[in-house]
């Protein structure tokens, strides 16, 4: 590994010149600068982090918060974090990972002693405690969601009311008239998580348009759980021919209750999942679904972080529009 000394040597300076070009924290006269920067460039030197800070008043590093809260389903939350990381390290950033319930004195804290140039959100609220502190700090943020007052913030997220919507218009374009949606945990909603409610606004909103009847139920993630929400909803409609389903570990285990309970997929029930393409791709009966687009909103917050740090205008809201895609779970209403 090239060392500060391999490259004094080469560029025929002192070990502490390299350091002050690296830092800049004095007057290196042109010529030696070019001498030097020859030299790194020559050798394949890589400054260390702390002399890349020091030049450059920055840490490089970026602050991600996924509070690990019951009702998450951390393999997907995960496809978010890999694809910051994947990101920040390509802009030659590290990521520091922040899984407990963050609140504002630990937001300050990682802000205050310069951990990290700028902090991207997950898992965020609709009356999110955060956006108070987020405001006050003198870092960019970017959250992966949306509060319900989002004034002077900069948010991204798949637009989850066109979601909900989108898996209706499908559904009711195949003659459906009586559908359902089982969505995430109580927990999920008891905290105002805003993409849980933007989905069951933006059903219930094309469900009326279509004129159909609609119910919502939230579903603990467990076999169990799914199995009882089956029950219920056969009790309660009858005559239901398709449902949403907006809870990932649940969603096959929805498919193989209603098929216990005579109802044939697609024939009978349609199914349509608000989920990653890799988990509707590989079901046993492959789903109709909404994609999850984890990958894309990681990497577009980091870009939007990046940015502002380099003092660019970004946009306040940014909303990636649904893409739903046919598969074998859906089927047009069989005729009475």
């Amino acid at each position: 590994m090239v060392k500060i000394t391999d490259v004094a040597r080469h560029a025929g300076v002192s070990p502490s010149t390299v350091s002050y070009v690296l830092s800049g924290k004095r007057s290196i006269s042109e010529e030696t600068q070019r001498r030097v920067r020859d030299s790194i460039q020559a050798l394949g030197y890589r400054p260390h982090a702390g002399a890349r800070a020091l030049a450059s008043n920055r840490s490089n590093v970026i602050a991600l918060v996924i509070p690990l809260r019951s009702g998450i389903h951390v393999p997907v939350v995960m496809q978010f974090a890999v694809s910051v990381v994947t990101t920040a390290r390509e802009c030659d950033h590290d990521v520091l990972l922040l899984t407990q319930q963050e609140g504002d004195e630990d937001l300050r804290r990682v802000v205050d002693s310069s951990l990290a140039d700028g902090v991207i959100v997950m898992d965020v609220q609709m009356h999110d405690p955060r956006i108070r502190v987020l405001r006050s700090l003198d870092r960019p943020s970017v959250l992966i969601g949306f509060p319900t007052e989002a004034t002077g913030l900069t948010c991204i997220d798949l637009d989850f009311t066109a979601a909900g919507e989108v898996c209706v218009d499908h559904l009711a374009g195949l003659g459906h008239r009586c559908v359902g949606l089982i969505g995430s945990p109580p927990e999920v909603y008891e905290r105002e998580t805003g993409f849980a409610y933007r989905t069951e606004d933006g059903f219930e909103a094309a469900a009326r348009r279509h004129d159909m009847t609609s119910t919502v139920h939230p579903c603990e993630a467990t076999p169990a759980a799914a199995e009882e929400m089956v029950g219920l909803l056969l009790r309660e409609h009858p005559d239901l021919t398709a449902v949403v389903v907006h809870n990932e570990p649940i969603v096959e285990p929805v498919v193989a209750a209603f098929q216990r309970a005579g109802r044939r997929v697609p024939e009978d029930l349609a199914v349509v999942a608000i989920c990653p393409d890799e988990l509707a791709e590989r079901a046993p009966l492959p789903l109709t679904s909404v994609a999850i687009p984890a990958e894309e909103v990681g990497q577009r917050a980091v870009e939007l972080l990046m940015a502002q740090l380099e003092g660019r205008d970004v946009p306040a809201a940014t909303l990636l529009r649904p893409r739903l895609t046919p598969r074998s779970s859906t089927a047009p209403r069989a005729e009475e």
